[in-house]
């Protein structure tokens, strides 16, 4: 899309520094600007303090005559979705349930099908099967329901088995966050 990539590879308590440089070597390798190892999630803001100065000096020394959308905003809804699943996700094609279609259809007549596309579907693989680990082949999006963000302006479809928020569980996560007074360790998080 012509903007410089950063990485952020994150940093756990069991990362070796070898791991840690092996990612960052083969970021920079596959032509990141710059891949940076940032440790926010157990020291805050101040963990992330390299990371931002990275971002800060990639966009700085972005050309922003280089930058391109993956698509044209004025394309259909349905060309939109195709885009991304083929480009992005190396899918075959995309299949649209009879609810998404009408959705279309409504959003179309609502002056709402000019606005962005925003996907939900797993986050565990490129395809709407989170047991197709690495780059899957050979694989269609199949599109359940298209909901709208008028306010944010933009549509995301719902595309495989997932669920969005307010899907939460009935007992909030943060019951099982402490910290170990021993150690100073943070538990429950993971």
């Amino acid at each position: 899309f012509g903007v410089n990539v950063v990485v952020a590879v994150n940093q756990f308590k069991t990362d070796t520094d070898a791991e840690m440089e092996a990612v960052r070597q083969a970021a920079l390798q596959a032509g990141a600007y710059d891949a940076v190892i940032s440790n926010h999630w157990a020291k805050g803001g101040a963990g992330a303090a390299d990371l931002a100065v990275a971002v800060e000096k990639a966009c700085a020394d972005a050309n922003v005559e280089n930058f391109k959308f993956l698509y044209d905003t004025e394309l259909s809804i349905k060309e939109k979705i195709e885009s991304i699943c083929k480009e992005i996700y190396g899918a075959d094609g995309v299949d649209y349930l009879e609810l998404a279609e009408q959705q279309i259809e409504q959003y179309q007549k609502a002056g709402f099908d000019k606005t962005p596309i925003c996907i939900a579907k797993t986050q565990y693989s490129f395809s709407c099967d989170p047991a197709a680990k690495g780059v899957p082949t050979g694989f269609r999006v199949t599109v359940r329901e298209i909901r709208a963000c008028v306010g944010a302006g933009f549509l995301y479809p719902i595309c495989g088995d997932i669920m969005t928020v307010p899907g939460l569980p009935t007992r909030p996560g943060f019951y099982d966050v402490d910290i170990d007074t021993e150690t100073g360790d943070v538990i429950g998080l993971f």
